[in-house]
């Protein structure tokens, strides 16, 4: 290496540091990073993914635990918080128990009509073309109306007089033989009478008070014997209802009832809150569920109330034959000047009709403040009355109406 060479290399080396002093002052670069490249990002192992089976052990044992601490809770507070007013608060929807004041009411009626509740057993003879005259039995129910052994029931328990024998089971457990005094078909009500002591009445309400949608109690023996004074609940579902008997009759003013009736409970009572008989049970449309009815107590008032003062009951009659107004519409095509009413057919000999001019052909429309829209309402209205007392009967005759005062 000449001189030249030597000179010239120690002016590059000068040179090349006096570029690296430039940059370090100058900030372009720092120090390091001009001296060596950065450093690679560090490396760290992968994560392991956690198996299904462990999330599914861990949310089980949360779900045991969480209700395991949900029962303490309950079975800790749950007493004191009843005791304290009935009430259970929960965040949604809020639940309050509240006593149900209605049970105590059907007990009640149960303790109070119960022991005037009988069983009734008959024996009834009956002809068949095929084997001749058998003995048949039936069941049915009635409430006694007086200590001395009244009980009142249904026209059809007793086979509307047709019937052999007659016993009555009691509260009690005895069986007595019973007496048929009276009966009427048209309001399917019937007196017996057993010879007993220490015999409880029932209370008697008054039907003509009652309301759609009261509460309706019926006590008697379904389906036989072994389900006897059996209790239903229900309300007044409808009243002045009317079902055909047959032969072109029907039993009208009935009260209706969702109380369940069953066969054997025909005759007994059906009772209000109070415990107090509103009415006799008499039937139950078969072919729909919730339609039972009973026969007003107010109807059957008239008569007990006979049998009771006097032992002894006497009908008043007013002496006629008749037939509704439509159903004489519909028999002969004729049309009468009303749409409802008692078409008089025959006036019998000697009868009232015939003493105060009753003729046939006249249409009975009311009898005294009531009005007669059937031969089953004038049934019923008559036997409001005595022997002896004095009424009106509403007529039409010729097309004009008249008012007649007799004397029962």
């Amino acid at each position: 290496m000449n001189f030249y060479d030597d000179q010239h290399k120690e002016s590059n080396e000068n040179n090349e540091i006096s570029n690296q002093d430039f940059l370090e002052k100058t900030n372009v670069f720092p120090k390091e990073e001009f001296r060596q490249a950065p450093p690679p990002p560090p490396r760290y192992p992968k994560p392991k993914k956690a198996s299904k089976l462990k999330y599914f052990i861990v949310a089980l044992m949360g779900a045991v635990l969480g209700s395991a601490i949900s029962l303490a809770v309950t079975y800790m507070y749950l007493p004191e918080i009843l005791q304290q007013g009935g009430t259970i608060n929960l965040p949604a929807p809020n639940v309050t128990i509240e006593p149900q004041q209605d049970l105590t009411v059907y007990t009640a009626v149960a303790e109070k009509a119960m022991p005037s509740v009988v069983g009734i057993t008959t024996v009834t003879l009956q002809r068949d073309v095929f084997f001749g005259t058998r003995r048949a039995s039936g069941l049915g129910t009635g409430v006694i109306v007086d200590a001395r052994g009244y009980i009142l029931t249904n026209s059809h328990v007793v086979g509307d007089g047709d019937v052999e024998e007659v016993m009555v089971l009691l509260h009690d457990g005895t069986r007595l033989p019973a007496e048929v005094l009276w009966y009427e078909r048209t309001l399917d009500l019937a007196i017996i009478k057993v010879e007993g002591g220490n015999l409880t009445p029932a209370e008697l309400g008054n039907s003509d008070e009652l309301k759609v949608g009261e509460i309706a109690v019926a006590i008697g023996n379904p389906l036989g014997l072994n389900f006897e004074r059996t209790l239903t609940q229900g309300v007044i579902s409808g009243l002045n209802r009317s079902i055909p008997l047959g032969q072109g009759q029907t039993i009208e003013d009935l009260i209706q009832t969702d109380a369940s009736i069953n066969p054997g409970n025909s005759g007994g009572p059906l009772l209000n809150a109070l415990g107090q008989v509103i009415g006799i049970n008499t039937a139950k449309i078969q072919t729909g569920e919730g339609l039972g009815f009973a026969i007003p107590i107010n109807t059957a008032k008239p008569i007990v109330d006979q049998f009771i003062e006097k032992g002894e009951f006497t009908r008043v009659l007013l002496g006629i034959r008749g037939i509704n107004a439509d159903a004489f519409e519909g028999f002969t095509g004729t049309r009468l000047a009303v749409e409802t009413g008692v078409y008089v057919v025959e006036i019998e000999a000697n009868s009232v009709a015939e003493r105060y001019d009753l003729r046939p052909g006249d249409v009975v429309i009311g009898i005294g403040e009531h009005k007669v829209e059937t031969m089953g309402h004038l049934i019923r209205e008559l036997y409001r009355y005595r022997p002896g007392d004095a009424t009106t009967i509403q007529i039409v005759r010729n097309e004009r109406e008249m008012e007649i005062e007799v004397v029962l």
